[in-house]
């Protein structure tokens, strides 16, 4: 994909930023600091470079109140599993009926039922479901996330790859794409197990695309070393910079699949899931973009640690192998080469 980028991005960060103060999603005067220089504009304008300025705006705000939630409440609180469970309830009941506060209901539950409330002008009834149903795979995903924060030691890679594909907030976000631009993808189309990897592929490369910019402001604000980078160190018993190099080779194998099985439904998909799979690829490029130039990530690299990562994707992939990655969680992805699915719709 080529990069790209929404014309209002200066606009949708003003209004973004002045929305989050105005809801005091965060008490610590540093920590709004830090979240007002996130560019939430910036990062929505890149991943969605289209549709109207008013349903932008609302998915510049989920940007902030996911970022908020993960630095305030999930990493650098360093609650535990009950404590989030409790947390996450709460949220999902706001989404699921936003119509009247609940009693002792938190900022970021707040926030996301207003934000429910406001998507209702936006998205279809199947649209909003699906919208849900994808907040639960993240809320799930924090739950277990701050399950592990609390062990030992860290996860196996498989379990790692599960659940961060899960906490990384993907899941809503890519359910927003299509409300944004104002298309609408059959259910059928969504469930064909190609179309299925494709999005799950789009969550993993965000997210460790994510942990190959975070990784030295997680190590340096929060000691937290749950990061795709050390948990592949530990796994295979090697150093950072051989982790690092690992990593970008996995990333590289799965983003060089994505291609190839995006060329397949793009040849025989309807317009409207056509769309859908480019914008899947514009996500994974505009994180990309904003990622490189964000001031959140601009920190120094601690002693010890791997090389930030800036500049580390290329034309040519560091491993372009049509082998599956040796993880169960994700090797399904390569049967869909070459697969055939009666669901994908051929009608324009």
């Amino acid at each position: 994909m080529s990069p790209a980028a929404h014309p209002a991005a200066r606009v949708l960060n003003e209004l973004t930023v002045d929305w989050m103060f105005r809801q005091h999603l965060d008490t610590d005067e540093e920590q709004r600091s830090r979240l007002a220089l996130c560019d939430f504009g910036g990062l929505t304008a890149a991943t969605m470079p289209y549709g109207s300025l008013a349903p932008l705006t609302l998915m510049a705000k989920f940007h902030a109140v996911l970022f908020s939630l993960d630095d305030g409440v999930c990493d650098e609180a360093r609650p535990t599993a009950g404590h989030l469970a409790q947390e996450t309830a709460r949220i999902m009941r706001a989404v699921e009926a936003p119509g009247v506060p609940s009693p002792g209901e938190s900022r970021h539950a707040a926030a996301l039922r207003s934000l429910r409330l406001e998507l209702e002008s936006y998205a279809t009834p199947r649209q909003l479901r699906r919208w849900i149903d994808a907040m639960r795979v993240y809320t799930s995903g924090l739950v277990w996330e701050a399950s592990c924060r609390r062990d030992p030691g860290l996860p196996s890679l498989n379990d790692y790859v599960t659940l961060w594909m899960q906490a990384i907030g993907m899941a809503p976000s890519t359910a927003m794409m299509e409300i944004v631009a104002g298309y609408s993808v059959p259910d059928e189309d969504l469930e064909d197990p190609r179309v299925r990897a494709l999005t799950e592929i789009t969550w993993t490369l965000v997210s460790w695309d994510n942990d190959l910019y975070s990784r030295n402001k997680e190590l340096l604000r929060a000691g937290d070393d749950l990061n795709l980078v050390d948990v592949l160190s530990h796994e295979l018993d090697c150093g950072p910079e051989q982790a690092l190099a690992r990593a970008v080779e996995m990333r590289d194998r799965v983003m060089v699949l994505f291609l190839r099985l995006r060329a397949q439904v793009l040849s025989e998909g309807g317009a409207e899931l056509r769309r859908y799979v480019q914008d899947l690829g514009q996500f994974v490029r505009g994180h990309l973009d904003w990622a490189s130039r964000c001031p959140r990530y601009t920190v120094p690299t601690p002693p010890g640690t791997a090389t930030r990562p800036f500049g580390w994707w290329k034309h040519r992939p560091a491993d372009d192998s049509g082998e599956p990655l040796d993880l169960p969680t994700v090797s399904w992805w390569w049967d869909q080469l070459g697969a055939e699915r009666g669901a994908v719709r051929h009608a324009a």
